[in-house]
């Protein structure tokens, strides 16, 4: 079956570039040009990935990410945002976006962002819904990680997190205390076929931060300016 794509898009011709090109690719699309009603057909229908604008009548797409996250909607979105707007960028993937596009754009460039997005999730997909039995579980410190279940415990306090932030945090946990450079996050967890910038790296590091040292200091990551993030514990080796 055709991978299914929500459009939600409210220039008229931009969204029927969107429609044409997707469905020449042989995904199944849908568009739906007004921000409340896009917000209901990914609430109430099953997509495999949605490309949002920004700006759209009734409820912007920050609004329509920040509902679907708390809804607990993990539908793969794509944020349509304008050119040089780093601040929508910024702010999208704090939502939880997974990627973005600068308009104007190229069929290439969607195309492929597209793909890689669908690609990546089917991959997290795959890790989510390993059986339970016997798994493995890895610490550092007071951190327990469930690789098998995309699980996290810190001082036995479940903490919630977005795929790629546990990918991060994995990766990392991983190599406690040795410096990761942001190439070597960038290719191992969004891969090296991924088309954004360093950006990305920084913003679900700062997430990631935040979500592990809220009422706690015995698992910290650091920046090492100019080159990357390194993990450490209270007892400065994994535990």
């Amino acid at each position: 079956m055709p991978q299914k794509i929500l459009v939600i898009e409210d220039e008229p011709t931009l969204a029927r570039l969107l429609s044409y090109n997707l469905t020449q690719e042989g995904y199944e699309t849908k568009v739906v040009d007004h921000g409340s009603d896009g917000l209901q057909a990914a609430l109430q229908h099953q997509f495999d990935l949605i490309v949002l604008d920004i700006m759209l009548p009734g409820m912007n797409g920050f609004e329509i990410l920040s509902k679907l996250r708390q809804k607990g909607n993990k539908t793969p979105v794509i944020i349509l945002t304008a050119r040089n707007a780093e601040e929508e960028v910024v702010q999208g993937l704090k939502y939880g976006a997974d990627d973005y596009i600068t308009k104007p754009f190229g069929v290439a460039e969607l195309l492929a962002r597209v793909s890689a997005v669908l690609r990546r999730t089917t991959a997290d997909d795959g890790l989510q819904d390993k059986p339970g039995s016997g798994e493995k579980v890895i610490t550092a410190g007071d951190l327990y990680i469930y690789p098998e279940k995309y699980e996290v415990l810190l001082g036995g306090e479940s903490i919630p997190l977005r795929p790629k932030e546990f990918e991060v945090l994995l990766y990392l946990v991983q190599r406690p205390g040795v410096v990761v450079t942001r190439d070597d996050l960038m290719n191992i967890v969004w891969g090296f076929d991924y088309i954004g910038g360093q950006r990305t790296v920084d913003v679900h590091v700062s997430s990631l931060r935040k979500k592990l040292e809220m009422n706690q200091q015995s698992v910290q990551i650091e920046s090492i300016r100019g080159v990357g993030y390194k993990l450490v514990t209270s007892s400065g080796k994994k535990g």
